[in-house]
């Protein structure tokens, strides 16, 4: 049964959909929101474990988007991954370093997107300055509703998937060694067969060259010996014509 609930910003159906499927079955329950604006409602109401969002969004901007968690002292606690397909239209609002959330590149595959989680989970733990116009009991009340239980929940969802990745993984090199060493092993068979069948294949040309050779030959003496025979009937019927005569 899902615990977590990781909510997925992006006007892309793909990018969505590729999310939900690299994250195991059944660990994380995944909230999509086409739009910033609907994004944004989504991060009040449904408090997830961990957001993902896309920078470049319509109706509000990921950038916008991206302000309004900052400047809510819970919601910035919320681990969070930036996705864009040109990490310059991230940096020329934010600057690098990253310090208290994570970036990933579109597109991606699932070892990157778990990696990703786990470090912005790590940066989301990090303390930030407090807010100067908070006083200092509200500011340790909200610092207490955001336990670190549902972090830790998350980060050891996050372990046994990619425990599964290295599993699957292993596996998937192992079947792909096993077929490269088959594959490998029909080749040299068949090559082995196509230098057999090559090797018969020349020794049956030099027999036919041989036999037509040998034939050709014997076909040249034939007419010869029938010219010889030829000039010897001529010169008997001459001297036959010269006797009767």
């Amino acid at each position: 049964m899902a615990t977590s609930k990781i909510l997925v910003i992006d006007d892309s159906r793909v990018i969505r959909k590729t999310v939900r499927d690299m994250l195991p079955e059944g660990d994380f329950e995944v909230i999509e929101a086409k739009d910033g604006l609907e994004g944004i409602n989504f991060v009040e109401t449904e408090h997830p474990s961990l957001i993902m969002l896309d920078f470049i969004l319509p109706k509000m901007s990921g950038w916008d988007v991206f302000q309004q968690i900052q400047a809510h002292p819970e919601f910035q606690k919320i681990p969070l991954v930036l996705m864009s397909g040109k990490k310059e239209e991230v940096t020329s609002k934010i600057s690098e370093p990253f310090e208290f959330f994570e970036f990933i590149e579109k597109p991606f595959d699932r070892v990157l997107l778990a990696e990703a989680i786990r470090v912005a989970m790590t940066k989301a733990r990090k303390a930030r300055p407090r807010m100067a116009e908070l006083p200092v009991a509200a500011a340790v009340s909200i610092e207490a509703s955001v336990s670190n239980d549902e972090v830790l929940q998350l980060q050891a969802q996050l372990d046994r998937a990619m425990e599964r990745i290295a599993a699957i993984e292993t596996t998937s090199r192992t079947q792909i060694d096993q077929l490269q060493t088959q594959l490998a092993t029909i080749q040299q068979s068949q090559q082995t067969e196509l230098q057999a069948l090559i090797a018969r294949f020349e020794a049956e040309q030099q027999s036919r060259d041989a036999r037509h050779q040998e034939s050709t030959q014997k076909t040249i003496e034939l007419e010869t010996e029938v010219d010889t025979l030829k000039k010897q009937l001529g010169q008997l019927i001459v001297l036959i014509k010269k006797r009767l005569t």
